[in-house]
């Protein structure tokens, strides 16, 4: 960041840490962090902060931001990997391929990541009727993970003629509206792959 701070450069970098647990002992524990990650975070942004009040090129983007990614399970309920291990019974409780306790930044990371998409491209979050929408890259890739989406939406969506976007399976006002996404798209959009999840 200091480099890009005096040359106007745009170097990236990735920090890989273990949260490792702080010793209760230590004077990070004591100041509230409970892991080495934290400690991590809390140096960028101590760091950032410095380089921004120092003088900086005039060609540089003052980015100082950073994402934090954390390895974990998938987002999609068993139901979606292995339908043929369930009877009738149980497929009336698994309505949702998606596990409670996710967010739609975690649905996007995991779309970015199943396409191979860069994680470190600018993502914008905007609400369009009333629903959220993620533009990645700008039109590189449209996300809305919200329920009761309409053709309203759908066809604003095209308008921005994306190269691929993605809605949540069951997020749909209607089973009409499911169907029509992908006619919508062919005329609007034809370039735009869509895909449910």
């Amino acid at each position: 960041m200091q480099l890009n701070a005096e040359d106007g450069g745009n170097r990236k970098f990735i920090m890989i840490q273990i949260p490792e647990p702080c010793d209760e002992k230590s004077e990070a524990f004591k100041a509230g962090f409970k892991t080495i990650a934290e400690i991590g975070k809390e140096r960028i942004r101590r760091a950032g902060k410095k380089i921004l009040e120092g003088e900086c090129h005039q060609n540089w983007n003052k980015d100082v931001g950073f994402r934090v990614l954390r390895v974990d399970s998938s987002n999609m309920a068993e139901v979606y990997y292995v339908p043929d291990a369930l009877d009738q019974g149980q497929l009336k409780i698994l309505t949702n391929n998606i596990k409670r306790d996710r967010t739609p930044e975690d649905l996007l990371f995991q779309v970015l990541l199943d396409w191979g998409v860069d994680l470190s491209l600018p993502i914008r979050k905007e609400t369009l009727q009333g629903k959220t929408v993620f533009f990645v890259d700008e039109n590189a890739l449209l996300a809305c993970f919200d329920t009761g989406v309409n053709e309203k939406l759908v066809k604003e969506l095209a308008g921005f003629q994306p190269l691929r976007v993605v809605f949540r399976d069951n997020g749909f006002l209607s089973d009409a509206v499911k169907i029509n996404v992908e006619q919508i798209f062919k005329q609007m959009s034809p370039g735009t792959e869509v895909k449910a999840i």
